[in-house]
């Protein structure tokens, strides 16, 4: 459901936290809102994607410097209508938009009151156990990102500064509020780190792993004619490991069947799912996302799905999944389980089949994921990631701010040997 903040107070059971003004308790729900609005701007609650007009979400997430499919609004009502995303799991939506006086969407951000840190990639563990050592509720927090997705991109929705700044006050009139111990924006483009930064936010860095399709050191030269051109480029060592990794996986019978879009039938999403849980299985742990979240994103956007499955005598062992952008050239590693033990199979189905389709289509870059060194010796390469905190208590947004300090400057030193070791041909 939808609240206009600025105009009228919420109905009962309208949301899981109560509007209330912190300074005052007897306040109106939404005063605090009200009073501290960006000027000529309306600011609207949304406890579901489902009261948020799809076409003009998109069209803002269009204008948005770093746009990617995981804001599209079909991603997102996806991961709430399928339960994946939701108040059961942790995940209750709260939505921001900024309306102008017409009422056409201005700026938005996806946000979420989360009770844990999970599904982040973002580790705050220590300060939510840091708050609680001292008697403070850190949970629940307000969280502006994709779900279980740790790819970097716009999360501020806006077309220029103004809006940006626009919804960052907004952030703050709700942290006041809804009385919340902080507030956390992961994986920021540029743009949303600037504004952050120029709002007094605290910043923090990490490092995931991509891949370019370009010669490196030398911007003149084209993108790799092949998937052997690439592993020309890499030293003699790297070069060989991928090699032998391949030909195990070939010499184990193994082939592979892509599938884009369409052509990934209801069979091969199931198989594909049962992979996926495999892998959380392995790991001890639960899958973040259901069955229905894949079917209903697969029917409202297709065109975003590249499947790779393996083969072996006559059926299917093990599947890797990515996401695309066929329009910026780009494609995300996500998602990869197997039924069957074969050696290497894991790096064919998540890097070297993938990166290979990317040389052939012209794509630009291959995303990894979060975290893991050993992507390196496959070519892709360190690159800094950003996130913005606000906590509210001001003895613990100094002692963040501190940790946060000394923290950046053992990530730059460790992006900097990285960078030291890289796989590629001097």
């Amino acid at each position: 459901m939808e609240r206009d903040v600025n105009n009228e107070a919420p109905p009962q059971g309208g949301t899981a936290e109560s509007d209330g003004n912190p300074a005052d308790p007897g306040a109106p729900a939404g005063a605090e809102l009200r009073r501290r609005a960006p000027a000529a701007a309306r600011v609207r609650l949304h406890d579901s994607p489902a009261s948020i007009d799809p076409a003009a979400w998109d069209a803002l997430l269009a204008a948005s410097p770093s746009p990617t499919p995981f804001l599209r609004h079909a991603w997102l009502a996806a991961l709430h209508d399928s339960g994946s995303a939701c108040a059961a799991t942790g995940w209750q939506p709260l939505f921001v938009t900024l309306e102008d006086d017409r009422g056409a969407l201005q700026a938005g951000c996806a946000l979420y009151l989360k009770t844990h840190s999970y599904g982040e990639y973002v580790f705050d563990w220590a300060w939510a156990e840091a708050y609680q050592r001292h008697g403070l509720a850190y949970y629940p927090k307000l969280l502006g990102a994709v779900p279980f997705t740790p790819v970097p991109g716009s999360r501020l929705l806006a077309r220029d500064e103004a809006g940006r700044r626009a919804l960052l006050a907004a952030l703050d009139q709700l942290l006041r509020a809804r009385s919340l111990s902080s507030a956390h924006l992961l994986f920021l483009d540029e743009a949303d780190r600037a504004s952050a930064a120029a709002a007094g936010w605290l910043l923090r860095r990490s490092v995931q792993f991509h891949w370019t399709n370009r010669q490196v050191g030398d911007p003149q030269a084209g993108p790799w004619r092949d998937f052997d051109d690439f592993l020309a480029s890499l030293q003699r060592d790297k070069r060989k490991k991928i090699a032998q990794e391949r030909r195990r996986v070939r010499e184990a019978g193994v082939s592979f069947r892509i599938l884009r879009g369409a052509q990934i039938g209801e069979a091969d999403w199931d198989f594909f799912h049962h992979c996926y849980t495999l892998t959380y299985r392995a790991h001890r742990s639960t899958p973040y996302l259901s069955r229905d979240f894949f079917r209903r994103s697969a029917q409202a956007l297709p065109e975003h799905w590249l499947m790779f499955v393996a083969e072996r005598a006559g059926g299917p062992i093990a599947a890797s999944l990515l996401a695309l952008d066929i329009g910026q050239g780009v494609a995300w590693g996500r998602y990869w389980g197997a039924v069957e033990p074969v050696h290497c199979l894991h790096f064919e189905a998540c890097y070297y089949q993938p990166l290979q389709w990317c040389i052939q289509q012209g794509l630009r870059r291959f995303e990894g994921g979060a975290q893991g060194e050993h992507k390196m010796a496959r070519g892709l390469l360190p690159v800094t990631t950003w996130s913005a905190h606000r906590l509210s208590h001001p003895a613990f947004d100094d002692a963040v701010a501190r940790f946060l300090e000394r923290e950046g400057v053992g990530m730059a030193a460790y992006v900097d040997e990285l960078n030291e070791n890289s796989p590629f041909k001097a």
